[in-house]
């Protein structure tokens, strides 16, 4: 059975997966092992949604294994699935994975009810991460070779056996089976094992050039304008293609990453656009690239200003403060601060549009309100900030940021004792004095301050200070107490 990729998901699975990516970029690691988990359910053969999902749960099990992982479901229950089911047999495995990511009976599961469902490619996944998790365990290694000898990889088999040869030089069958794969991949390479004759070998070959480079990352800028041009011809005949438009909008985009410039990026933007108009916005990878994009040529245009107005600064500060034209570079840089603020408050709006869009879409979606509410305070529109924060403290993935952010609101509308409550709740619901609950109390400290509660003030200082005595200005706000 073929592997999925990003593509070939569902609408439903393809929405969720791009809400796992904003998840995991925002370090909400809990939702977005759930959402993947769904995603998976709809698609078990979506290999990429697996290995990120395993990076997330590394990432959040930080490497400790689950006191439960001995007495695993999958331990347990297993064997006997794959048999019978082994499409549940991979769904029990990812349950035991989701705390012990490295747990071998749980990879070796998902290996067995992979094969078993005609899933090598994911077989093999599991028996990575058990590698990488045991890099010295050359017992597993061997596995790992001789399956992507099965599989027809003998590129992969040879990095293995040669990694294991490196490390026990006295292994012959690592040495011998190194050798026998990278005579099968050269082979491979040269495409010895399905010509018929050398004709075959150099038959077509512009157009095995041009089919090698459509189907691989492109990473050449001469190679991305073959391929654009090929596409325009088609584009021509047939400018109602969306499919068409988001290829072209994308080799655009791959361009701007080698190399950056306007042109292109607008390029990407038009296409991204032309496309998104003729699906009416019902395909949200598009509307999400088109989005991104126009907030990274906002960026750039106000980085841009800044860099102008430092330079500019600078230059009047020092040689250019008597130059003939002084006064004319002057009058520019006051222009160009007000285009600064302009691009500024654009940045802002096309946050917050994006942001409501996708609330619109899925307005039950309270991880979704929350970064609503969260661009709305950064926008200082509290007002329309508070009721969606709100509703995102129902969520116990955001629940406590929701609350400080709250909290923050009602610094800024002058509300301390309301405010005080939400940086309160919040704090005393954190166990762990993280990032996240010091920055809590401090801005707690700070309300308490304000109404004039100096003993509750220093405390909140003084419970930052006994474990991280360098935490902003704690030390010094706390030892100037005693000095009064």
């Amino acid at each position: 059975m073929p592997i999925q990729t990003d593509k070939d998901l569902p609408e439903n699975a393809r929405t969720l997966w791009l809400k796992a990516l904003s998840a995991v970029e925002l370090r909400n690691y809990g939702y977005a092992i759930s959402l993947i988990q769904a995603v998976l359910k709809e698609a078990p053969a979506f290999l990429e949604g697996r290995k990120r999902l395993r990076k997330v749960e590394i990432t959040a099990t930080k490497g400790k294994k689950s006191f439960l992982s001995g007495l695993s479901t999958a331990s347990m229950k297993g064997g006997s699935a794959v048999k019978k089911d082994p499409m549940a047999a991979m769904e029990l495995a990812e349950k035991t994975l989701e705390t012990d990511p490295t747990n071998t009976a749980a990879n070796h599961l998902l290996k067995d009810a992979a094969k078993a469902a005609g899933h090598p490619e994911i077989a093999a996944f599991a028996l990575e991460t058990l590698v990488d998790a045991n890099p010295t365990d050359t017992k597993l290694m061997h596995e790992l070779g001789e399956h992507y000898l099965s599989m027809g990889s003998a590129d992969k088999a040879v990095e293995v056996y040669s990694k294991i040869a490196a490390a026990n030089p006295s292994d012959m069958v690592a040495l011998k089976r190194s050798k026998d794969a990278a005579a099968t991949a050269s082979m491979k390479s040269g495409g010895w094992e399905t010509a018929k004759d050398y004709r075959d070998l150099i038959k077509n070959k512009d157009e095995a050039v041009s089919l090698e480079q459509k189907g691989r990352v492109v990473k050449d800028a001469d190679m991305i304008d073959t391929q654009l041009g090929e596409l325009y011809a088609e584009w021509e005949q047939n400018q109602t293609s969306a499919d068409l438009s988001r290829r072209i909008a994308r080799l655009y985009e791959d361009k701007h990453e080698i190399q950056p410039n306007a042109e292109t990026l607008a390029n990407a933007i038009w296409y991204y656009d032309h496309a998104n108009t003729i699906v009416n916005g019902s395909d949200p990878a598009v509307a999400r690239r088109l989005s991104d994009l126009q907030f990274k040529q906002v960026e750039l245009q106000f980085k841009d200003q800044q860099d102008y107005i430092t330079q500019t600064e600078a230059w009047l500060a020092g040689d250019g403060a008597d130059h003939e034209d002084a006064e004319t570079y002057r009058q520019a840089l006051e222009e160009g601060r007000k285009r600064l603020e302009e691009l500024t408050q654009e940045r802002a709006a096309l946050q917050i549009s994006d942001a409501k869009k996708r609330v619109d879409r899925n307005p039950t979606d309270l991880q979704l309100r929350f970064e609503y509410g969260e661009k709305l305070l950064e926008a200082g529109q509290f007002n329309e900030a508070i009721p969606e924060l709100q509703k995102a403290r129902q969520n116990p993935n955001t629940r406590l940021r929701a609350m400080s952010l709250l909290g923050r609101c009602f610094v800024q509308k002058g509300m301390f004792d309301m405010a005080a409550v939400q940086f309160k709740s919040a704090a005393s619901e954190m166990v762990a004095m993280d990032t996240v609950k010091k920055d809590t109390l401090y801005d707690l400290g700070l309300v308490y301050e304000k109404m004039g509660r100096k003993e509750e003030y220093l405390q909140c200082m003084k419970d930052i200070m006994e474990t991280d005595y360098g935490y902003k200005d704690v030390a010094h706000r706390v030892e100037s107490s005693y000095g009064s």
